[in-house]
This record gives C-alpha cells, structure tokens and sequence, in this order.
C-alpha cells in the first residue's frame, strides 16, 4: 500500500486560534504528543519574537525523536534565515514557503500581481533550498486559484530546489470532487510529492482527503484539535476503515492517538478546573484560606512552576499566612509567593555595585560587578533601558544567557520614597525559575531579583 506522508499543523493552528498563547511546556507538549503517535512532520507556527521562539524551538526540536520539524519562512530572505536558525537542530529540518496563489490574496495580501510572485516564488525557494535540503512550497488558497498559474508556479518551485508542494483549500468551499481533480493536476505537473491541505469548514474534510489520495496525493495536513481543519483522529478512523479500498495507510498509530490526544488536551484547556479557587483559561488564578495543597500545585502548574513538595507546602502555607490578611490571593501575588517561599538557594552570586546610565539620545549603559566563590567579575553592555543593559551585564559576568520568560515590577509602599518590588522568572531546560527583589531603587531592585533567580538555577545544577 501507499504510505500517506502525515504533516501535523496542530502548533501553526492554535498560535492563530486560542486567545491566550500556548505556555512554553505547552507547546512541547503539543510537538511531543504528535511525534509520540506517528505523525512524520510537525509544523511550527511563523516567527514571531526571535529571541523568544528560537529557545522554544530549539528545545522542541531536541526533543522530538522520530518526525521532520517543518517552520513556515516569512516572506523575504531574512524571515527565511531566521525560521532556518530555529529549526536547523532537529533530526530532520523543514522549510515551507507559504504564498498565495489565488489573484484576490496575491493582490490583496501581498499586492503582487501574477508575474511578480511568480519570481518571489522562485526567489525564496532556492534561497531557502541554500539553507536546508528539505523545501516545500505551500499553495496558499490554491482552490481558487487560476489553474495555469497555479502549474507555474508549483513547476518554478521544483526547479529552484523545492521538495514537495502543498495544495490548500482556505476557503473551505470546495466539493471533494474538485480538491481530488486538482491535486491530479499538480500531481501531473510535477515529479515531487504533493500534499493536501483540506478544510472541513463543510464538514467534508475527510471526504475530501480521500479522493485527494485517491487522484495521487503523497501526504495530509492535519491537527490534533481545532475549528475548519482535519483533525487527525478522523484521519487516522478513516484510513483505518477504508485504507484497503483506495491502497492507502499512514504511521499514525490508531490504537493509542485518541487517549493520547484527550489527554494531551485536558493539559492544556485551564477552563477545566472546577471552582473558582482554581485556575481559568486566562491564568485567572484565585486562591483563598480554603485552597488546598493540590490546588496551589495546579496554578503554579499553570504558572510554569514544577514545585516539589517541600516546596508546595511552603507556598501553601505563606499562603494561608497572607489569606488572614486579605481574602484571595491572585496570579502575580502567588508568582510572589513563589518566588520568595520556593526552593530558597544559597548567594552563589552576590551584588557588588553596578553603574548605570541612560539618556533619550543614546541607549542605556550598565556595569554590574558580582562576586563568586570569592572571585570578582565585571560585566559591561548596552540595552533598551537601563534594566535591560544591567541584566545583559549580568550574563557578561557569568557567561550565559537565560531566556527571560517574564519581568514585573510594582510598589510595595506608598509616597515618593516608595519601596519598589521587581519579580523576575527566568528558564533554564525548559522549567522556570522565579526571584524576587526590593529596594528604593526600581534598577536594584530589579537587579536583585534577577540574581535571586539565578542563584536558584546554580543551586539546583549543582
């Protein structure tokens, strides 16, 4: 039989659905799962933050064992070489190149008209061919497209490199009929595989897929979960019941895909939680005198934080120590709570001094000196602000970075004289580490939670 090529989109699907992003173990999660039950690629969504995405990919791309790791490219040679850099790690990289083929989206999107992307399409194909061997061109609402153009533009991708194209139904309008007829044409017009893209905006997703195999495609675009889309359970059912009929079976392991993926969703939908004291959607945390040890685990859970006991139970009860005064306790008072109650770690780093200066006219300077072990280090560098040039210095000093995965500051006193309190969570293999930090002085105290979160790190590597 024919082995049908799964590409999993659920990641690419869910950065456009859900309000609130994916946390960071979510998105591993998500990879982890879908490489877990047989999927042969696993597409990223598009670049976003460099900085930020690149740590995420990177970790997920050390983590999937068996499947291809595919990231859509942008639209310029830069976009190109930056999504290049996120994935070009893993086991077996992937670039797609994602464009329009219909007139409406060429002109309206990207206000080419046919000649000119035509050249883009050849354009960031062989650049992205430069980089990786592996290229696909994805024909972004190709059902509506001009069937001539549509051929052209998949044959100018196969000579400048591509390794396979994708057909897309966007709209999510046509008849099975029509993708099975035009997957044969761009089967016919080129000698690289040809995947489908299908909508089940109609409910005809699986209908669909099945006469796209049945006219040639060589792979399927699907997620675990999500609205309009082919969703991989129902993929997996189908070639299950009628694969023999059109010569067709894919790697999808169907015995174990729907515990899998309802366990895999159950993780990641916070509106599961049962009471309010629990945690929402949104990491809406609420927790009060009657919140038990389980719940504080769950909405640090939620938070990022992988607490042991030791450390619930003195979160729990700093808890119960601040509920006598105050009726509930929300996100950023329990991101406190954790910060200055769990895993409290030896001053394996400590503050010296540090020098400052910033301007409207030019970016901020710091110098940051720190001690160790009874060594002094000295770190200089430049930053947006002054408490981004002191925490670059700060990676000077110990000679590595940490992504930053979220900084907070607020008041703790009133006047003019106020107390200023700085949250900082920083993370390292994928778990986070929180400090906090307090003084008069915002940079500081700023300073001081940052150390505080580092010292944490080199206490638990040790």
């Amino acid at each position: 039989m024919k082995k049908i090529i799964v590409s999993d989109i659920t990641l690419k699907n869910m950065a456009t659905e859900r309000e609130a992003a994916l946390l960071f173990r979510e998105k591993t999660s998500v990879a982890a799962c879908a490489d877990s039950i047989g999927a042969d690629i696993i597409e990223l969504a598009p670049v976003k933050n460099l900085r930020e995405d690149m740590i995420i990919y990177k970790t997920i791309a050390s983590k999937i064992k068996n499947a291809a790791l595919a990231i859509p490219a942008g639209f310029d040679k830069e976009s190109v070489k930056a999504a290049y850099e996120c994935i070009k790690d893993a086991k077996s990289p992937k670039l797609i190149i994602e464009l329009p083929v219909s007139t409406v989206q060429m002109e309206y999107t990207y206000h080419l008209k046919a000649e000119k992307m035509l050249i883009k399409i050849g354009e960031l194909v062989a650049f992205a061919r430069e980089l990786c061997d592996n290229v696909e061109l994805s024909c972004l609402d190709a059902t509506r497209a001009d069937k001539e153009f549509l051929i052209s533009a998949v044959k100018e991708a196969e000579d400048k490199g591509a390794t396979s194209v994708t057909v897309c139904d966007d709209a999510g309008i046509s008849l099975p009929a029509e993708i099975g007829e035009l997957t044969k044409i761009v089967k016919n017009s080129v000698s690289i595989p040809v995947f489908v893209k299908t909508s089940d905006r109609i409910g005809m997703g699986v209908a669909s897929v099945v006469s796209a195999i049945e006219k040639g495609a060589d792979g399927v675009k699907c997620a675990m979960a999500g609205k309009d889309v082919l969703l991989t359970g129902e993929l997996s059912d189908a070639l299950k019941a009628c694969g023999a009929k059109i010569n067709a079976e894919c790697s999808l392991n169907n015995t174990k895909i729907h515990a899998s993926i309802e366990d895999l969703l159950s993780n990641i939908k916070h509106e599961e939680y049962e009471t309010d004291s629990d945690v929402s959607e949104k990491k809406g945390i609420l927790l009060d005198s009657d919140s038990t040890i389980s719940q504080v685990a769950r909405a640090a859970a939620v938070l990022g934080y992988d607490l042991d006991d030791k450390d619930l139970g003195n979160v729990h009860k700093a808890l119960m120590v601040i509920c006598e005064k105050k009726d509930a306790v929300g996100a950023k008072e329990l991101e406190a709570l954790i910060a200055s109650s769990a895993m409290q770690a030896p001053s394996t780093y400590h503050l010296e001094n540090y020098t400052t200066t910033s301007s409207n006219l030019t970016g901020s300077v710091s110098q940051v000196t720190l001690t160790s072990n009874g060594e002094t280090l000295m770190g200089v560098s430049m930053g947006d602000g002054p408490i981004d040039s002191a925490f670059r210095a700060i990676e000077q000093c110990i000679g590595h970075h940490y992504e930053l995965d979220d900084f907070q500051v607020q008041s703790v006193t009133e006047g003019k004289e106020a107390l200023g309190s700085a949250l900082v969570r920083l993370r390292n293999n994928g778990k986070l580490y929180s400090g906090n930090g307090i003084s008069a002085d915002i940079v500081a105290a700023s300073i001081r939670a940052y150390i505080n979160a580092l010292n944490k790190i080199v206490y638990e590597e040790a």
